[in-house]
């Protein structure tokens, strides 16, 4: 994929591609968020933090579009993970925990 190609997948203009590619200049969260979902990749890979472009963050995945859902919506999602997690660290401490 040529840097106009990239820079319409990420709405970007193909000139802030050029820059992010020399370095000489960073992208702003923001743009760093829009260029891993038109690579379809993870902030992490972009960053170097994971090596392998299979490696996607999970975060990444499970919370890519949670701007977009409402603040009651994101306290369910947040609460359920806090009880999953629960659950998975009483199963590594040998508690049992819950059947799944």
């Amino acid at each position: 994929m040529n840097q106009a190609e990239l820079a319409e997948r990420a709405g970007l203009q193909a000139s802030a591609i050029s820059h992010f590619e020399t370095g000489t200049r960073k992208p702003s969260f923001a743009n760093l968020k829009r260029l891993a979902d038109a690579l379809e990749v993870s902030t992490d890979y972009l960053l170097g933090r994971s090596k392998a472009m299979s490696d996607v963050a999970t975060a990444d995945i499970l919370f890519r579009d949670i701007d977009s859902l409402s603040e009651r919506d994101r306290d369910v999602i947040r609460s359920l993970a806090t009880q999953m997690a629960e659950v998975a660290r009483k199963r590594k401490g040998g508690g049992g925990g819950e059947n799944t």
